[in-house]
């Protein structure tokens, strides 16, 4: 597999899990296994709103969020790589939303950038979220 296939299949894979997760498709005892175990020691997530989030706080989030968003949908598109140096990847992507409960639009659009050390094993470094401006929602589709 390509470096980029490589990095697809684990952001696709990583929220599959979240999409599972919030609609409590899955064994609680997954969390660990499935998501935290990917993230580094120091991860850091910056939401889309701009609140800053370490693995402590991610871990309570996700703890306290199971299965609390019944019918949430995600795709993942976009995926590129923007840099690599070593095991280290920046990626970006688009996350499209269907159904999210804490969110307004609950139907809703991001751009992410990931720093992800490809390992193995694979560990997430720094997630940064940002909303898509509506030229580029309207550009898309919520129909999955």
């Amino acid at each position: 597999m390509s470096v980029l296939e490589t990095v697809r299949y684990e952001i696709t894979d990583i929220h599959e899990f979240f999409a599972d997760w919030f609609n409590g498709n899955i064994a609680r005892d997954q969390l660990e296994s499935r998501l935290l175990s990917r993230f580094d020691d120091c991860v850091t997530y910056i939401s889309p709103e701009g609140h800053v989030v370490g693995s402590g706080a991610l871990r309570t989030m996700f703890e306290n969020s199971y299965g609390a968003n019944t019918g949430f949908k995600i795709q993942i598109h976009d995926v590129a790589i923007r840099q690599q140096v070593g095991t280290i990847v920046l990626a970006t992507y688009t996350e499209w939303q269907i159904g999210v409960s804490n969110s307004d639009p609950s139907n809703n659009a991001r751009i992410t950038s990931a720093l992800i050390d490809m390992g193995p094993p694979v560990k997430w470094l720094h997630i940064h979220e940002t909303w898509l401006p509506e030229k580029g929602r309207a550009a898309g589709s919520f129909d999955f």
